[in-house]
């Protein structure tokens, strides 16, 4: 990978030395798993279950996003969602539900970054 790569993945919110220590190093690897995050179902899961009010599918898929966005070191996007998992779980759907625009941010700030628009 080379510095100008790495350096968008990071401005993206992506810790790729940590990721390429999840990933034994490989490279290749890491290149394959963020290729397919763009096309990860939980995301719009996510939005489709805050705009029909969907606490136990909003919190399904945050909690499932969350994990995936840990695997990859996607650290701003993993943090927005362990809070959001965190008050869906105490009950808080309005604190949840406003996460959403900070969510949604580094979401779309992580995958131009994969993409390389970023």
């Amino acid at each position: 990978m080379d510095e100008k790569r790495k350096a968008r993945l990071q401005a993206g919110g992506i810790d790729v030395d940590s990721a390429l220590a999840r990933m034994m190093g490989s490279e290749a690897l890491l290149e394959r798993f963020l290729g397919k995050f763009p096309d990860d179902l939980n995301y719009p899961a996510l939005c489709g279950a805050i705009a029909a009010q969907d606490a136990e599918g909003a919190l399904r898929a945050a909690h499932t996003l969350k994990g995936v966005c840990g695997n990859l070191s996607m650290t701003e996007l993993f943090n927005q969602l362990a809070a959001q998992v965190a008050e869906f779980r105490g009950g808080d759907w309005d604190a949840a539900a406003a996460r959403m625009p900070a969510i949604a941010a580094a979401y779309d700030r992580a995958v131009a970054a994969i993409r390389g628009e970023a």
